[in-house]
């Protein structure tokens, strides 16, 4: 099956892919990228950031949907961020992998899929997004850590600008 066809709605289910170029994703591979994903996953749904900034390398560059345009190791999107932010929800997380597509190389790797992120805020509204999210993934010492994410949503592109958060797969 390529990379690009096919629809995997389970994060746990390694498949083998190729792309064009005809570059191979071992199942080792993939299976240890798509655990490092769940990883992050859970780790987000239980509001822990220390988990979370163990996904990732510690030179990494993220694309995030909060501001800035970017967070780099001068300005990581780092625990603490994390804590901040993970406080601002009264309950919870629910996050939601879709539709995510691995590629991998012997140590260099990409994945990309949708993302669905509800909970409750401390103000009882209600958060309920889907966002698109590439990473990233360099194999370290014989481990997977996620090097680069990004993420987003598209925006109207009727001239206001607006943020389309309001769309659903």
């Amino acid at each position: 099956m390529s990379a690009g066809s096919g629809t995997d709605k389970s994060i746990g289910m390694a498949r083998s892919s190729s792309t064009s170029e005809g570059m191979r994703t071992s199942t080792n591979d993939e299976t240890a990228i798509r655990a490092l994903i769940e990883t992050l996953a859970k780790a987000t749904r239980l509001k822990d950031p220390g988990a979370v900034v163990d996904c990732f390398t510690p030179d990494r560059v993220q694309f995030l949907l909060a501001p800035p345009l970017q967070y780099t190791p001068a300005q990581p999107w780092d625990a603490k961020a994390l804590k901040a932010w993970f406080a601002t929800f009264s309950t919870p997380l629910g996050y939601d992998v879709t539709d995510l597509h691995v590629t991998a190389g012997s140590d260099v790797a990409f994945s990309r899929g949708l993302r669905h992120l509800t909970g409750t805020k401390t103000d009882g509204s209600k958060s309920d997004l889907w966002f698109r999210e590439t990473l990233c993934f360099c194999k370290l010492g014989g481990a997977w850590k996620i090097t680069h994410q990004h993420q987003s949503v598209p925006f109207l592109m009727d001239g206001s600008y607006k943020a389309a958060i309001d769309l659903k797969p």
